[in-house]
């Protein structure tokens, strides 16, 4: 199968296995994707990591000879269907990190963009290259690339068809951190800095930033309000609260 799924200690890991292909998206994949992504959800793994086989694509973007011949309501329902796939990812019970070990182009780094975090080797290189083909991004690119890296920066990428590098990147923000070495164990390394926490905590405050960028301040303000009076109704918080007066590692049980 070109979608992996396992499990890697606590992480649920996602493996684009297409390197022959530079771990292109055809639009069975996307699907088996979509199907990975709700397994993923349904175990109680703490995180999911994403990677592409090989090192020299995490993904190379969507799969040009499929894209070619079609009518409009082909390719509007691709789209959709591309869009639809990594929506998934926002429903997910826990977060998402991307591990980026090389090319990331097109829908390739628009998946990358829907996972809550990204993470990069030195060798990685992305873009949304999609105006030298005459065409527009069209699996969520031209909506989550400006949220990461600001309206302008987006648009040279998008209007130009630049590809930038890890540390121009990660100087950018579109990456958190750039990781030498198994780039799989950086993810899981990466991981384990938030892993711990209690899940319904950390969905409130992933739920409270993202919803943030849709809304004015004000109406953002009452969003965290709710949802940080929702975390002090959780037993994590209780037992985080008690440890620290006890001053000793908190236990939570996701509760």
């Amino acid at each position: 199968m070109s979608i992996e799924l396992q499990r890697v200690e606590e992480f649920a890991l996602i493996r684009i296995n297409r390197p022959e292909a530079l771990n292109a998206l055809s639009f069975a994949l996307i699907r088996d994707l979509g199907e990975a992504i709700d397994a993923a959800a349904q175990t109680d793994a703490r995180a999911l990591l994403l990677i592409g086989a090989g090192d020299k694509a995490f993904c190379a973007g969507a799969d040009i000879r499929e894209l070619t011949g079609r009518d409009l309501v082909a390719q509007k329902r691709g789209a959709e269907l591309g869009q639809a796939t990594f929506a998934r990812l926002d429903r997910l019970p826990f977060p998402s990190v991307a591990i980026i070990n090389g090319f990331a182009f097109g829908g390739g780094l628009e998946l990358a963009l829907a996972c809550t975090f990204r993470i990069a080797t030195p060798n990685a290189k992305m873009g949304l290259p999609e105006i030298k083909l005459g065409l527009v991004p069209g699996y969520g690119g031209t909506q989550r690339l400006p949220r990461v890296v600001g309206e302008a920066r987006a648009l040279e990428m998008i209007l130009t068809g630049r590809t930038v590098d890890a540390a121009t990147a990660h100087a950018w923000g579109l990456v958190a951190r750039l990781v030498d070495g198994d780039a799989l164990a950086a993810g899981i390394a990466f991981a384990r800095e938030f892993s711990g926490y209690s899940l319904p905590v950390l969905g409130f405050a992933r739920e409270a930033v993202q919803r943030a960028l849709d809304v004015p301040v004000h109406e953002g303000l009452r969003i965290e309000t709710d949802l940080s009076t929702l975390a002090f109704r959780t037993k994590d918080a209780e037992e985080g609260m008690a440890a620290f007066m006890a001053k000793r590692k908190p236990r939570f049980t996701d509760g």
